[in-house]
């Protein structure tokens, strides 16, 4: 599974707002907190659960009642015990009425006594059965999942397992849908079953749906039958066993475009608007199909690879076996695909499931680092294959931020079982830092030990449930190294190491000291076993020495001929650790950017280079705005500054040519806002921005525009106005910002339009913050009239990071009308005749703040997300 979907910039953003500065400047508000001194409840051992039957295969015949929102089933369960002999079956049922229970036996049934309480429905069955014998039970129930108590997470933000999306139609724009998410326990809502990841089934499953509507479900879809009334059956057939909580379906108006890989069938469900676009989505698929199955050794274990989108997905994505759903931030136009595909990475990680998650499976969610460090790195791997290291490279470094972030506010072990929901294990310590310690295991045991291991690792489990000692076994087995001292640190202990790194060089002995220490908190953190290589440059040569950095304080003495130009700690950049490096000499960074070959090594350097002001930073900036590389060269122009500008007289003429030139069109952009800041009033640039705006990227595009309206507001307008209607996030954007700067009442109806649509959840986040620069320039009637929408994005807003927006805006707006009761009383008193007028405004002002004081504390009361809670000051 993918998690929520997040662009990084929002992330971060969001993130950096939460952890370096204080919380949102919030009005004064007394609210009750828990005891510090309470002890809180002692978490639980999650044990892998106990296995008391073998299902065997699950049998469906579905039908819908839309109106209603229920699900009317029948459902055949063959199962066997799994050791002991029992004459009593627990399924889980989760809301469901139970209309029926038979016992199937040949072409004979018998009615089964049974208890059921709304989550579990145990079957008396009419005899003891042994292990080797089979049984088959019959289970007519009724699916309700709109009358359940909803659970949630910010992974998954519902349990209900079975969704209506717009089942009465009465949502303008908005497909009826219906899908399911079974991960982690909800299939059970749909179905009865055993309803853990340790089980697994092969199915079969008949759907009835009008005849308009197509169906997806796992494996084959081995024929369809129509009914005669306006209905169709459609029969799908999975033969090799998988989890019950792989187990989906997906009914809809979706246009089907096939593909393939050799003679399987691959196929694309997309709403019909995006059929044209659909290859240019989804199409490397097949490639990655091919990489993935030479890569590990093991080649594509299943029938089919379809994948659908839906809308309000409650997650970001899942490896339902053969049939992935993405939520709907994967569909792009192929005009929007210039930009770079929203969907690549998330395809790539829910394919590489179906080799780890779906064809072995982790035993419990204890283990889900086994599925989802997996996974995660297989979004690294395909970017290693098809855009080289530098590329994939600049991807882990994000991941490592992105744990980073978490673990200041939570480090657990990634192998944890005591954790209090099963969702809290889809962290960034089980994505994120598991993928970066797979990449440490990879260069420590080397590419032909690695890749042979998960070889091993699959063919042995295949169709199974493991485990994280049964990967370090197989781990073990081909390289006959002992793993344990690695396994223990990194996937069985939280944390990681803090580095402090200092330097010595004795001119007596021409000997290079270099000092690490480790400075974690040893009571939560391991002393870590550190392999590691260290670079020693002199005069335009390398050494590269080998050390294990095992103790607190480690001490390396190297012979060298002179003093180095520069040493490099962890020189090929693979160690899970913060640094701090003190170099004696700051211009030691523009050496290494300047002579090192390695990607994360210049773009690290380059980053700590934009923070010094000497000249030598300042040129390799400058340098840098040309680099081959364009993750460097974007952080290079985003680096700039008035000094270097300033210095460097032909800047200009080299920002045109990357604006009009550049080889990705996230450099161009950033080029035209370079332009715009450090040109600000320079018209001869106007061409290009007008020429930017034409552009079929819709990210220059948007960038031109911004350009624009910092030279000419008239035109600024014009150009907004002809694009507001674009479906674009980059576009909304821009507009918006427009509008914030120069937009009057009309510019409103803007505002309301994008932010009340129910698509575009990315682009919605800058244009709260815009709406709130907006209203702040209009009229207490305008600003008024806004309460409605903000109280709906702050406190009921889908994405999180929308409500926080909207949480900020409210909270700015009411210090704003604080300050503007302020500014009319003082009016007030110094007015002569008639005040009727402000007195009024008065009015209308103090009864909007209070409305917007009220929102926020509903938020306080309410909210219940940690990264919004942090912001709010109540976590």
């Amino acid at each position: 599974m993918v998690k929520q979907f997040i662009f990084p910039t929002i992330l971060l953003i969001v993130l950096n707002a939460c952890k370096t500065s204080k919380p949102i400047d919030l009005p004064e508000y007394t609210v009750e907190l828990n005891n510090p001194n309470t002890v809180p409840n002692q978490s639980v051992y999650q044990a892998s659960n106990t296995r008391y039957f073998d299902l065997l295969h699950t049998k469906l015949d579905v039908k819908f009642n839309w109106d209603k929102s229920y699900l009317y089933g029948k459902a055949e369960l063959t199962l066997k015990p799994y050791f002991e002999p029992t004459n009593k079956l627990t399924l889980n049922a989760r809301g469901q009425d139970i209309n029926k229970v038979l016992l199937i036996d040949g072409g004979n049934q018998k009615e089964l006594t049974y208890m059921y309480d709304g989550y579990l429905l145990t079957v008396y069955l009419d005899k003891i059965y042994s292990r080797n014998e089979q049984v088959k039970v019959f289970i007519d129930y009724t699916s309700k999942p709109e009358e359940l108590v909803i659970n949630g997470s910010a992974a998954i933000k519902s349990d209900k397992g079975l969704y209506f999306i717009n089942p009465k139609g009465e949502e303008k724009n908005k497909p009826s849908q219906i899908w399911t998410q079974g991960e982690t326990e909800s299939s059970q809502v749909w179905f009865p079953t055993i309803d853990s990841p340790n089980e697994r089934c092969t199915g079969e499953i008949a759907i009835t749906v009008e005849e308009k509507y197509k169906t997806l479900s796992n494996g084959l879809l081995t024929h369809q039958e129509l009914n005669g009334d306006g209905t169709r059956t459609d029969f799908w057939e999975m033969d090799q066993p998988h989890a019950p909580y792989l187990f989906m379906m997906a009914i809809g108006d979706f246009a089907v475009v096939k593909d393939k890989w050799e003679n399987m069938e691959v196929s694309y469900y997309v709403e019909p608007e995006y059929e044209k676009d659909a290859r240019a989505i989804f199409g490397l698929t097949p490639e990655m199909i091919s990489f993935f199955s030479q890569k590990l050794g093991v080649k594509y274990p299943w029938k089919k690879y379809s994948q659908v989108v839906v809308r309000d997905y409650v997650s970001g994505a899942m490896e339902n076996t053969t049939a992935v759903i993405h939520g709907d931030f994967v569909q792009q136009t192929t005009r929007e695909l210039i930009d770079g595909s929203a969907g690549e990475d998330v395809i790539s990680h829910e394919l590489f499931h179906h080799w780890f998650g779906d064809l072995v499976t982790c035993e419990s969610w204890s283990n889900l680092p086994l599925n989802e460090s997996f996974a995660t790195y297989g979004e690294y791997l395909w970017k290693e294959y098809k855009y080289g290291k530098d590329y994939a490279d600049f991807a882990l470094l994000s991941d490592f931020e992105s744990y980073l972030a978490e673990s200041e506010e939570k480090k657990v072990d990634l192998i944890r079982f005591d954790y209090e929901k099963r969702e809290d294990m889809f962290d960034a310590h089980s994505y994120q830092k598991g993928g970066l310690v797979l990449n440490m295991l990879r260069n420590y045991l080397g590419d032909d030990a690695f890749f042979e291991s998960l070889k091993y690792y699959l063919n042995k489990h295949q169709y199974t449930d493991v485990e994280m000692h049964e990967f370090r076994i197989a781990c073990e087995d081909i390289s006959g190294k002992d793993l344990n001292w690695f396994f223990n640190q990194w996937f069985y202990s939280s944390g990681h190491p803090e580095l402090n790194i200092s330097y010595y060089f004795n001119d007596t002995t021409n000997t290079q000291i270099v000092n690490i220490e480790q400075t974690q908190d040893f009571r939560t953190t391991p002393l870590y076993k550190l392999p590691l290589k260290v670079d020693i440059y002199v005069d335009g040569k390398v050494q590269t020495h080998s050390v294990n950095a095992d103790e607190a304080i480690n001490s390396f003495v190297f012979n060298v001929s002179k003093k180095p130009d520069f040493v490099n700690v962890d020189a090929d950049n693979y160690l899970l650790a913060e640094k701090i490096d003190t170099k004696t000499d700051s211009s030691e960074w523009a050496y290494l950017f300047l002579n090192s070959k390695n990607f994360i090594d210049r773009f690290k350097a380059l980053l700590i280079l934009s923070e010094i002001s000497a000249p030598y930073a300042q040129e390799c900036i400058v340098k840098a705005i040309s680099d081959s590389n364009y993750n460097i060269q974007k952080l290079a122009l985003e680096s700039l500054n008035p000094s270097i500008v300033k210095a460097t007289p032909n800047l200009k003429e080299s920002l045109v040519k990357i604006a009009k030139n550049g080889a990705k069109t996230s450099v161009r952009a950033a080029a035209i806002e370079a332009l715009s800041l450090y040109y600000q009033n320079d018209t001869d640039l106007m061409k290009i921005y007008e020429s930017g705006l034409l552009e079929e990227s819709y990210l220059v595009s948007s960038y031109s525009l911004r350009a624009i309206a910092n030279l000419n507001q008239e035109l600024a307008m014009e150009k907004a106005k002809s694009l507001q209607d674009e479906k674009n996030s980059n576009v909304s954007k821009s507009v918006s910002y427009v509008y914030e700067k120069f937009g009057g009442y009309n510019e409103h109806e803007y505002f309301k339009k994008i932010l009340m649509e129910d698509n575009d959840v990315y682009g919605k986040y800058y244009a709260i913050s815009s709406y709130g620069n907006y209203l702040k320039r209009q009229e207490i009637e305008t600003i008024s009239e806004s309460v409605e929408l903000l109280d709906s994005i702050a406190l009921k807003n889908k994405s999180w990071w929308n409500r926080l927006s909207g949480i900020s805006v409210v909270a700015d707006l009411e210090n704003f009308l604080n300050q503007q009761v302020d500014s009319i009383s003082t009016q007030l008193k110094k007015a002569d005749g008639d005040k009727t007028a402000l007195e009024s405004k008065l009015e209308k002002t103090k009864q909007t703040q209070k409305q917007f004081f009220d929102i926020i504390r509903q938020a306080i009361e309410t909210e219940k997300h940690p990264y919004i809670k942090m912001a709010l000051g109540t976590k």
